[in-house]
Parts: C-alpha cells; sequence; structure tokens
C-alpha cells in the first residue's frame, strides 16, 4: 500500500512539473506610468502598458480592475499566443477633481505567471491660475 501511495504521489508531482512548464508568462515592459504634470484644464490622460506572452501556452487577461471610477482600462479579450505582444490602455479622467498629486493602481488578472500584476499611472493635476 505503501508503494502504490508513493508512486501515485511522485506520478502527481511529475505531471504538476510538466504542465508547470508549459505555463502562460506575462511580462510588462514597466509597471508605472507617470503623466508627470498636467493641468486641470486637460484632465484626461492616458497611458498605455506594454506585454509580451513569454509561455508555452495561450495568456488569457481575466480581468482588469481599476481602484477609482475616475480611471478606466481596455484590454485584449482575445488568447495571446506564446511569443506576442498585447496593450492595456488605461485613462483617467480628473475632471471635477481638485489639484493634486494622483497613484492609481490597476490589477490585472491572467491565467499565467504570475497569476496577479499590479500596474501605477500617476502624476500631479496642477490648477494653472496660481
Amino acid at each position: 500500500m505503501k508503494k502504490i501511495l508513493l508512486i501515485a504521489v511522485m506520478l502527481l508531482s511529475v505531471v504538476s512539473f510538466a504542465s508547470a512548464q508549459n505555463e502562460a508568462k506575462i511580462k510588462f515592459d514597466k509597471l508605472t506610468y507617470n503623466f508627470g504634470k498636467f493641468s486641470v484644464n486637460n484632465p484626461v490622460q492616458e497611458a498605455s502598458f506594454n506585454f509580451t506572452n513569454e509561455g508555452k501556452s495561450p495568456l488569457v487577461i481575466n480581468q482588469v480592475v481599476t481602484s477609482c471610477g475616475c480611471t478606466v482600462a481596455t484590454y485584449t479579450k482575445k488568447p495571446i499566443a506564446p511569443g506576442a505582444s498585447g496593450t492595456i490602455k488605461v485613462k483617467y479622467d480628473g475632471k471635477g477633481r481638485f489639484p493634486s498629486h494622483i497613484k492609481k493602481m490597476i490589477t490585472v488578472r491572467t491565467n499565467g505567471v504570475p497569476e496577479m500584476v499590479r500596474l501605477y499611472v500617476e502624476g500631479d493635476m496642477v490648477d494653472e491660475q496660481k
């Protein structure tokens, strides 16, 4: 009985190790985008985060969640083939907000490694009258 259990555990280990080698792997060119200083008169800012699937399986972005309603993300819904690239576009809308430093988080969930990545957009919205 012990031999059968040992063989089953070893077989399970080998199968899980083999499947881990064939996973998708997401790699971003940058994790933070800085808008710099921008005016309250031009409060809408956009950023792009480029990524590559460095794994051996298709990469699927399951979900992209922003930390604030003032930030919207759009992304490719189709699987990304191994070696192919994609883009997550982020739009910040500061209309009606007070001038200040902003830092917003975008959480990306995938079927790859890592399963979750956090991206950031930041900048300083300034009042030109002062």
